[in-house]
């Protein structure tokens, strides 16, 4: 029986991790969006490609939120994303979109208690961390079937400018970036190596600040220069955590999860390296810390929490 993979949010990254996932041929998938018209169109288009690019995975969307049902693996990108305010030119930061997009998650999670009770939930929507503990609250999921893409993502873009900096193939570089998925975050410099070198062997700490400040405004760097969010790195980032679940590869992924003790947080999802497989979250891996990288991930900890004392 063919895995079932449920897109909740049909927008511009809803649509690209569909994209993506139908080569793959590794499951069907499903958009929901309350708009049909884009939910069945996307959806529609895309599959129109399998004669092309040679997959036999189904392709559909719908209004309806029974077509989730019995989905492996839900991922919820609906919501009201980073957008620049056409008058102002300002655009919303993480934290103002909490309230925004709680009664949106607070939506779908309902859906997916009622149609997909078995699924694992993948979290794409902002603020991730805070969107998370709504979906923990509405569904009762255990933590191992919540799971928040938050340094996925960013690891991804810290780890390309690393590469792009020293003229690199990025396979070569080994990085990781914890926290809160915002401003808050903390690249773990002391454990970025290129080739197992160490990183300040081979570029000044200035370079590698720069980098990391790059790194922390990266999805402001192109709101700014699009007037909305990004979406191809996000889907790029969003099937690698797909393959790892439905696969059972147990790849190393930073996500948002829901601490129990770990790095002594509690009740808290909270960007860690966690291990990714059939399961869902299998388990969260310790890595030592020095004092500055435990000072910011606490700090990064505190924003998270102030963002989730905004939830109604």
């Amino acid at each position: 029986m063919r895995k079932k993979i449920a897109l909740y949010g049909a927008g511009n990254i809803g649509s690209t991790i569909a994209q993506l996932l139908a080569p793959k041929d590794i499951a069907d998938v499903v958009l929901f969006d309350i708009d049909a018209t884009i939910a069945e169109g996307k959806a529609l288009d895309i599959q129109q490609a399998a004669s092309v690019s040679g997959f036999n995975s189904k392709i559909t969307g719908s209004n309806d939120a029974s077509i989730i049902k019995d989905a492996d693996i839900v991922v919820i990108s609906a919501g009201i994303p980073r957008r620049k305010d056409p008058e102002t030119g300002q655009f919303p930061n993480r934290s103002e979109l909490t309230q925004i997009n709680q009664s949106v998650i607070e939506t779908a999670a309902n859906h997916i208690k009622t149609f997909a009770p078995n699924s694992i939930i993948i979290m794409i929507t902002n603020p991730i961390d805070a969107m998370c503990h709504v979906v923990k609250e509405v569904t009762g999921f255990s933590r191992e079937r919540i799971v928040g893409q938050a340094g996925a993502l960013d690891t991804a873009r810290y780890k390309t400018l690393i590469a792009q900096e020293l003229n690199v193939s990025v396979h070569d570089v080994n990085g990781i970036v914890l926290g809160g998925h915002g401003d808050s975050m903390v690249p773990l410099t002391g454990h970025t190596t290129v080739g197992s070198v160490p990183i300040l062997e081979l570029m000044s700490q200035e370079t590698l600040n720069a980098i990391i400040k790059r790194t922390i405004s990266g999805g402001g760097e192109i709101v700014k220069l699009m007037g909305y969010s990004s979406f191809y790195t996000p889907a790029a980032s969003t099937v690698m955590m797909i393959e790892s679940i439905l696969f059972d590869q147990k790849k190393i992924i930073p996500c948002s999860v829901f601490t129990e003790g770990e790095y002594g947080f509690n009740q808290l999802f909270l960007g860690l390296p966690a291990v990714l497989g059939a399961n869902g979250v299998e388990s969260i891996i310790d890595i030592s810390l020095n004092e500055s990288e435990k000072i910011r991930l606490q700090q990064s900890a505190k924003t998270v929490e102030e963002e989730i004392a905004m939830l109604a």
